[in-house]
């Protein structure tokens, strides 16, 4: 591979480790999971581009939104088939909406949980006084 080749890969991966905040360990698993596509050096070192720069803001983007490796797997995908990015964005909507679908069954489940919690402590704390009510008398 000549020079020019190499113009497009301009990170390191201690460049995105420090960037993103993210381990080398993670990197290379997105590698072996092939969301990313490293070149190598003549030395063997990884040497990542623009693309896999982007591509890993979107996988850790996706992560935070609680999207699956697999759902950014595809939208990752999508980008490759349909470069104007109205197939991935349609995609990403409808992933967006069934996770905020998730995330209120779980406030739900969070809401009987605070619930049964506060009535449990009020009957805890109605037992404890009447034992002390009995003790004083």
């Amino acid at each position: 591979m000549n020079s020019s080749n190499f113009d497009n890969y301009s990170y390191v991966i201690s460049d995105l480790v420090e960037e993103l905040g993210i381990s080398p360990r993670t990197i290379r698993y997105y590698e072996e999971q092939g969301l990313i596509h490293p070149k190598r050096s003549a030395g063997n070192h990884r040497l990542y581009s623009r693309r896999d720069r982007a591509r890993l803001k979107m996988i850790l983007r996706g992560k935070v939104l609680g999207f699956s490796l697999q759902e950014i797997a595809t939208l990752l995908s999508l980008y490759d088939l349909d470069p104007s990015q109205k197939t991935q964005y349609q995609e990403g909507i409808k992933y967006a909406y069934e996770h905020v679908k998730q995330v209120r069954g779980r406030i739900q489940e969070l809401q009987l949980l605070e619930q049964d919690l506060l009535d449990a402590i009020q009957m805890a704390e109605a037992r404890y006084k009447a034992l002390n009510d009995e003790e004083e008398a």
